[in-house]
């Protein structure tokens, strides 16, 4: 009756050694490390670490180990003040022309955990910006490039309505925050001013003319200027929240402030250089068309003027090309975008897919210019670089598009993340970034430590003396339920906030209380006549509906605050649902377990230990007894029990 299959004492011993090896890696911290990636072409190998570590030892600063996994280098050190002093020597070396770094050199904490754990993916649980610290960051939105870019696709859009009317100007650019434009006669100007008209109400032209009767100055109005920029930053955001998605990064902050200012805060990431290489970044993708003309090479040759509506960008080769001003894609037409390698070559590459609108204009340009090059440029931090430029042999329909040339599997990698996450509708520049030292957190740590671990040993002392043995088993499984807790979180490398601490601490009074449950169940059934064996087996069974009903109800609130929930909240939420999932395991499983293992051996059971049962006939027939020997003994000391005993009064005074 009370005896497991061995399968399911199988399935402890797996749980059991799973939950150890995984919550094992908390247990050796993290050493304080600066991690060097690459940016802009800079080549991060063992070279690059030997380099590093022959600055490190000129500037006196030894580190405790050095490493390359493959992408990055990373310096490991005994404390975070040489780790700064560390930080500072390697950038100022590596990157002499700040305003052009090759190199990424950021401070990040690494775990202690030794290989072999490391190798079964068992890498210590990420802590919150309150415990661990983190890296905060305070970002500038360019508010005038997004009104510059909205007016340069208005004149893109103008410059091709006006060529399906066969309408002729010799000027139609943007030119500082308006669009100006040059007809040759009056009935092209007549057309402009109505193609504004029509398609264009947010714009609105000058009452003077810049350049005669036939030319116009036109600009956004008040009110579209601030629709732009409140689009910019919305858009910006949701690309934050996208590309953050995409590094996994857990529970994010990310924030507006002010007008113009967006607040990222990330707890908890083990790359803080990948994470700060990929939010600076504005990665956007145009395709435009190369203009290979006699005049266009004369003029990238240096020896003439540039053909009105072309533009020089350089190409990944370290050569220039002459393209058009004219944006056939972008971005925004995107659907997919997938690193993978070149079938033909075997170099990496990017594919893109491309929505419908996309697909039907990349084949109508792929139809009508066979023969001619078309270019990919790639838009990063306000510099545009042409990645591909392939000559077009046949049409291209379906909208698959591949790019490729000269890129390694990460920058592959890297591209393929900005252009699915979306490009950012301006740029933005890093003004403040602050390395949030875990000092306070420490604190935090410690308090949250204490208030687990001594409300763990206050639950043990009252439930071993109440209840025994059983009390010493639930006990037991409670002490099972917080490690699996904490293997859970590290598997999912969720991330822990102070909050979390508290559901912790809660996850553990509603861990015991199944037990209580359990227990206060047995007796009944004991007190009712059953015996030992019957008594443990229908209270555990009779007692798992109460159970599950009672955690059913308060997971369904905690997935609530985990879907609507933010912030701390959300980070409470997540311990809160995990910890009610690891309590019905180790509280009924896992206890009844080692309860069958202890008693079901034992054929002819009289008793278990459970603490005291009170038997209600038992206290009344003793009830009963007691009273009947106290009024025996009050009758041979002579006292009567009808009528209390008289007390002495003294007489009253007389008042005259």
């Amino acid at each position: 009756m009370n005896r497991y299959p061995w399968w399911k004492y199988l399935i402890m011993v797996v749980v059991l050694v799973v939950g150890a090896v995984y919550a094992l890696p908390n247990l050796y911290g993290e050493s304080p490390s600066v991690q060097i990636s690459s940016t802009n072409g800079g080549k991060v190998d063992n070279a690059l670490l030997a380099r590093g570590e022959q600055i490190l030892d000129a500037a006196a600063l030894r580190p405790d180990s050095a490493d390359f996994n493959g992408t990055t280098v990373n310096y490991r050190f005994s404390n975070t003040s040489v780790q700064l002093k560390a930080r500072d020597v390697l950038a100022k070396a590596l990157n002499p022309d700040p305003e052009n770094p090759h190199f990424v050199v950021a401070v990040n904490l690494l775990p202690r955990s030794p290989s072999w754990l490391t190798a079964l993916g068992a890498n210590p649980m990420y802590l919150g910006l309150d415990l661990r610290g983190g890296v905060h960051f305070l970002l500038q939105v360019d508010m005038q490039a997004a009104v510059h870019k909205k007016l340069d696709s208005i004149a893109g859009e103008l410059r091709s309505g006006l060529r399906d009317k066969d309408a002729r100007y010799t000027k139609l650019e943007r030119v500082g925050d308006t669009i100006q434009g040059v007809f040759v006669d009056a009935a092209a100007f007549d057309q402009a001013k109505q193609l504004i008209t029509r398609q264009h109400p947010d714009l609105q032209l000058a009452a003077q003319p810049p350049a005669g009767p036939n030319s116009f100055s036109a600009s956004l109005t008040p009110v579209a200027v601030t629709q732009e920029e409140d689009y910019a930053i919305k858009q910006n955001i949701q690309t934050l929240h996208n590309r953050i998605n995409e590094l996994g990064v857990a529970e994010p902050i990310i924030q507006q402030q002010g007008r113009d200012r967006v607040v990222v805060e990330l707890p908890g990431i083990q790359d803080v250089a990948r994470a700060k290489d990929i939010l600076g970044r504005t990665a956007s993708l145009e395709v435009r068309m190369v203009d290979d003309s006699a005049a266009a090479q004369t003029a990238l040759a240096g020896q003439g003027p540039l053909p009105p509506g072309d533009q020089i960008f350089p190409d990944r080769s370290g050569g220039k090309l002459v393209v058009k001003r004219d944006v056939l894609l972008t971005g925004d037409n995107l659907t997919d975008a997938q690193p993978g390698f070149d079938q033909q070559t075997n170099e990496p590459a990017v594919f893109l897919t491309l929505d419908s609108k996309g697909a039907r204009i990349f084949q109508d340009v792929t139809r009508e210019n066979v023969g001619k090059r078309t270019a990919m440029i790639l838009f990063d931090r306000g510099r545009g670089e042409i990645i591909t430029a392939p000559v077009i042999r046949s049409e291209i329909a379906g909208g698959r598009v591949q790019i490729s040339g000269n890129m390694t599997v990460q920058e592959a990698n890297d591209t393929a993340l900005l252009l699915r996450a979306g490009a950012l509708a301006a740029p933005m520049t890093i003004i403040e970034e602050r390395t949030v030292g875990p000092s306070l957190g420490q604190q935090n740590i410690s308090q949250g430590f204490h208030s687990v671990t001594w409300g763990f040993v206050a639950i043990v002392i009252f439930m071993s003396i109440y209840y025994m043995f059983f009390g010493v088993v639930s006990s037991i499984a409670l002490a099972v339920n917080l490690l699996l807790l904490v293997a859970v979180l590290s598997m999912l490398q969720a991330t822990l906030t102070l909050p979390g601490i508290a559901a912790m601490a809660l996850a553990l009074g509603m861990a015991i209380d199944s037990n209580v449950l359990i227990n206060e169940r047995v007796r009944e059934e004991l007190r009712n006549g059953a015996s030992p064996q019957n008594a443990i087996f229908h209270g555990y069974e009779r007692a798992w509906a109460t159970i599950f009903d009672s955690n059913v109800t308060t997971l369904i609130a905690g997935v609530a605050l985990l879907i609507f929930g933010s912030g701390a909240v959300r980070g409470f939420a997540v311990v809160h649902v995990l910890g009610i999932l690891t309590s019905m395991f180790s509280a009924v499983f896992f206890s009844r377990g080692l309860i069958n293992l202890w008693y079901g051996r034992k054929r002819r059971l009289q008793s278990i230990s459970i603490g005291q049962i009170w038997k209600p006939e038992a206290a009344q027939a003793k009830a009963r007894a007691l009273s009947s020997e106290t009024a025996s003994q009050a009758v041979k000391a002579g006292k009567s029990l009808d009528a209390p005993t008289p007390r002495a009064t003294k007489p009253r005074r007389k008042v005259h």
